[in-house]
């Protein structure tokens, strides 16, 4: 069995736990943990006793994000920091570990329920919104401050496809948290359950689930899926990686690099632009 430092790993009977371990920060997502959970997804897949995935997060709160310090510079580089150094690096970064990495989720072939507690911000909820389902805990919420930073959201703009246009606008645009409450009014979230009973009420479902055959699942999953890429999902996140990378490159987002590289941490860069 694959050994994990980030992530655990478990599987029980059809269904599969992947946990994301990083309490500490938060469930922040650095390199190692992506490359975990891309690499618990392949066990997952190559496992032909499982038959629903459930992605879930140790600790207080779900994700805080992407973890971007080794990237920066804030501690020791990450091996990616180098290729980020120029905007044809920056934009293969993101490609391979944001983009394309959060899409395997969205078209794993096999169903998936993110079991969300506490904060889930910014790619933390990109993230969760590539599982097929997301059951929340009664005190989940859900934010995308990055906009604030000067950031165009984050690589996947999935906001448009999980709520209304207008509450999308206003979720990015206000950069204020909706709870779990109000992500299940809007259909984002499935399911609200106590803190208490996050994990058994997704497993619970998962249980359901994993009563229909492999194959049927798989083949109504996809069907959905292309119902959404019809409607130009697709389409629509593609579009959005180019336009999240163009702003990248503006002044606005240069200048706030700059402040962040003077202040020494991107904490303090943040500090400025999220609410009291």
């Amino acid at each position: 069995m694959t050994e994990f430092s980030s992530i655990t790993y478990e599987v029980d009977e059809a269904v599969c736990v992947i946990t994301m371990d990083r309490p500490e920060v938060a469930n922040a997502q650095n390199t190692e943990l992506l490359d975990e959970i891309d690499a618990a997804f392949d066990l997952a897949d190559a496992d032909d006793d499982v038959r629903v995935v459930i992605l879930a997060g140790n600790g207080k709160h779900w994700s805080a994000g992407h973890d971007l310090k080794a990237l920066v510079g804030d501690v020791e580089p990450d091996e990616w920091r180098l290729m980020r150094e120029t905007p044809e690096g920056k934009w293969h970064h993101e490609k391979v570990m944001y983009f394309d990495r959060c899409l395997r989720i969205r078209d794993f072939r096999k169903p998936t329920i993110a079991a969300v507690q506490g904060k889930c911000i910014a790619a933390g909820v990109m993230l969760a919104c590539m599982c097929d389902l997301i059951v929340a805990s009664e005190d989940a919420s859900f934010q995308n401050p990055v906009l604030r930073m000067t950031g165009a959201g984050v690589e996947i703009l999935v906001e448009p496809w999980e709520m209304p246009a207008r509450k999308a606008k206003e979720f990015l645009l206000t950069a204020e948290s909706f709870s779990a409450e109000q992500a299940e009014t809007l259909g984002m979230v499935n399911l609200v359950v106590p803190r208490a009973d996050l994990a058994s009420a997704a497993r619970e479902l998962a249980d359901k689930i994993a009563l229909v055959p492999p194959a049927t699942a798989q083949v109504v999953k996809r069907s959905i899926n292309k119902t959404l890429d019809l409607q130009g999902q697709r389409d629509a996140w593609d579009y959005h990686f180019q336009a999240h990378h163009w702003m990248h490159n503006t002044a606005t987002a240069l200048g706030a690099l700059e402040a962040r590289k003077s202040k020494g941490s991107m904490a303090e860069v943040f500090a400025e632009h999220r609410d009291p």
